[in-house]
């Protein structure tokens, strides 16, 4: 494996941590949503991540990471009683978002640091590859 190929993969790395902290992001921003029925509830959303092997034999092809689909969560939304809100259906009934504000906010600071510990990784193979061109002079 040459340095290049490490900068390559940390890119993939980088790309697929960035769709997670946007989906992150999303499902915080969408925390606190009511809708009349369960089905118009928003559901948190999570990125599936799949390697990306590149065979000695291929020339086509990357090695890393990326983001395979994002899904949505099967946890049933909260049906709150609360008949004078305006989004109450018929029974008197809201639901809430399934988001769990906690387990999202654990999310984002392990993205966060995946991302960061990423991007050492390319400035370290950066500085590598400075002190090989170096070698010679």
């Amino acid at each position: 494996m040459s340095l290049f190929s490490v900068m390559d993969i940390s890119g993939t790395a980088l790309s697929a941590q960035s769709v997670r902290l946007n989906t992150i992001a999303s499902n915080l921003a969408n925390a606190e949503v009511v809708a009349s029925t369960a089905e118009g509830a928003y559901r948190a959303r999570h990125p599936v991540f799949a390697s990306m092997l590149n065979s000695a034999m291929s020339r086509s092809g990357s090695s890393g990471v990326r983001v395979d689909r994002i899904v949505e969560s099967k946890v049933e939304p909260v049906k709150e009683y609360s008949p004078a809100h305006p989004m109450a259906n018929e029974e008197g009934y809201i639901y809430l978002s399934n988001v769990n504000t906690v387990d999202e906010m654990a999310n984002m600071i392990s993205a966060s640091r995946s991302y960061q510990s990423s991007v050492e990784a390319m400035k370290t193979t950066k500085q590598l590859i400075m002190r090989t061109l170096n070698l010679g002079k």
